[in-house]
């Protein structure tokens, strides 16, 4: 009944399609001055538009008065 349900590509993508999304997210972060793991919530439908938010509005690095 569900022979070729679960194919063996469908493993690749569950692991290549998190680190095409977290991977590029963990860089911006880090540059930003962000915990890197913060890239991990934008895994999460709706936290990620907050997560996005948060970044977008906070005071990064570059904005911290010396």
């Amino acid at each position: 009944m569900f022979e070729g349900l679960f194919q063996p590509i469908h493993l690749l993508l569950i692991v290549v399609i998190p680190l095409v999304v977290v991977t590029p997210f963990w860089r911006i972060f880090k540059k930003a001055g962000f915990n890197p793991w913060l890239s991990i919530l934008m895994l999460i439908p709706l936290v990620n538009f907050a997560t996005l938010w948060y970044v977008a509005f906070a005071r990064g690095s570059a904005e911290k008065p010396k």
